[in-house]
């Protein structure tokens, strides 16, 4: 017969609760980092156009361009 005092996983109540709050440490820090990078790419060329379309992110790299050209 199996034995009844181990989990399935092999991991005693320690190791199991040192798992869990890596784990949910490690998503958290995973989570934060995608939310920024999503901000940051938000910034650098919208994914939603807006009234006139992406004509606008058009001609503001014109401009900028034409600054440093």
């Amino acid at each position: 017969m199996a034995d009844k005092e181990g989990s399935i996983s092999g991991l005693t109540e320690s190791e199991a609760r040192e798992f869990h709050g890596l784990f949910v440490s490690s998503f958290v820090g995973f989570t934060v980092v995608a939310i920024v990078a999503h901000i940051l790419v938000w910034m650098w060329r919208p994914w939603l156009p807006g009234p006139r379309g992406y004509t606008e992110l058009m001609d503001g790299a014109t401009t900028v361009a034409s600054f440093f050209v």
